[in-house]
């Protein structure tokens, strides 16, 4: 009888990636390529950060490095949530989805009380738990989807009583939004349901109904708001007021302008120094068209419509309904925001304060979107399972 090999180190290590899920063995090609296309996109966002920031952060914390070292620490508590959405299966991660939702909107509430929020640009969107400045709007989103993707699953099996609670504690959650005020998060978050709803299949009178509410809420919170009205004055001619409410747009504009076709380098954008505000928040992709250029503008277009792609692949191959609605939202959430994000920088939409996914300055924002790309490449493993097997646990031909 043969004795058995003693298992070495590499033998532990493989064993011990494969449990928790860092092993690809047995994956399928679409979680393989989202996998690294999510590192590549985050990589790069880093690098962008690193050259959008450092003058910035020497000037005014004296050390170069001091946002990107937040920012790396940010990324690891990302990642811990971006491994545990793809190991972990989607089922146990729905059956907790409501009390994400329900405690990330208590958090945003809690911003309305007096002395516990953050005030920043005139706008109430942090609350500090701690040392830790948190933004509860965008810590709501993966479990918005994922609650989302929950009830309109199981829509027809739902009581009347359950489906105007959810209705409900949606309309809390755009509302919290609007009186931070934060109206393009609002919009984002109330698009992204209403898309997983036309996805799902629910009737056309129910989703007309609440394209008019969504559009009502933000006509009167453009109507009550002076700098919102001169906002979208500024987008439809920013060079009337170059100096004024246009000049972040126009700043914006140069900065792209100045890139050319092939940039001017790594590190050597003008525009970040002085003159381009938020540089590393909301206008980054601006010094990214800067420093890259056209060609490399298209490049990372190129990525976002391949992600894309590949996440409404995975979509339209998922088995259940749920797990395709989560798939629809995470590339709403990823793709969709940068699409914004370059829009608002370009021009092409009014000047919104949204962030750029994986790669704009922000604790909150990296761990909600590490968590949604753990989601969607969650969805692509379970989508797959039937037909993917890995070869150590197929059962030998019978002779």
């Amino acid at each position: 009888m043969a004795q058995r090999r003693p298992l070495v180190w590499s033998d532990w290590l493989a064993q011990f990636r494969t449990s928790v899920g860092w092993s690809a063995v047995g994956w399928a090609d679409e979680a393989r390529w989202l996998r690294w296309l999510t590192f590549f996109w985050l990589f790069v966002g880093f690098l962008i950060l690193l050259s959008a920031s450092y003058a910035s952060a020497e000037a005014t914390e004296g050390d170069g490095w001091y946002y990107c070292k937040r920012q790396l620490l940010w990324i690891a508590a990302g990642l811990v949530g971006f491994q545990t959405a793809v190991s972990l299966p989607l089922r146990y991660v729905l059956a907790i989805a409501h009390w994400g939702l329900l405690v990330t909107l208590m958090l945003m509430w809690a911003l309305l009380v007096p002395g516990l929020g953050r005030s920043a640009n005139g706008a109430v969107r942090w609350i500090e738990i701690g040392i830790l400045p948190i933004q509860p709007s965008e810590l709501l989103k993966p479990f918005l989807v994922l609650q989302s993707a929950r009830i309109l699953g199981q829509w027809e099996r739902l009581t009347d009583r359950h489906r105007w609670f959810w209705l409900g504690t949606i309309g809390a959650v755009l509302l919290g939004i609007l009186l931070q005020p934060n109206l393009s998060t609002a919009a984002v978050c109330g698009m992204t349901v209403w898309l997983l709803a036309l996805t799902a299949g629910l009737p056309y009178s129910y989703l007309l109904s609440a394209a008019g509410g969504g559009l009502i809420l933000g006509l009167i919170s453009i109507s009550l708001r002076t700098y919102q009205q001169r906002r979208i004055a500024s987008f439809l001619n920013p060079w009337d007021d170059p100096l004024g409410i246009g000049y972040q747009l126009v700043q914006s504009l140069l900065a792209i302008g100045s890139g050319g076709w092939w940039g001017t380098g790594f590190g050597l954008s003008q525009q970040k120094l002085a003159s381009l505000p938020i540089q590393f928040t909301d206008f980054i992709f601006s010094v990214f068209a800067e420093e890259f250029g056209f060609v490399g503008s298209l490049l990372l277009l190129t990525l976002l419509v391949v992600y894309g792609a590949l996440g409404l692949r995975v979509a339209a191959n998922a088995s259940d309904r749920s797990l395709r609605l989560v798939a629809v939202g995470a590339v709403l959430l990823l793709v969709g925001q940068a699409l914004v994000n370059i829009g608002v920088a370009t021009g092409v939409l009014p000047t919104t304060g949204l962030p750029f996914p994986l790669m704009s300055y922000g604790g909150s924002s990296i761990i909600a979107s590490l968590f949604l790309a753990g989601l969607l490449i969650r969805v692509a493993r379970e989508s797959n399972a039937a037909t993917v097997v890995p070869l150590d646990r197929r059962r030998p031909r019978r002779s």
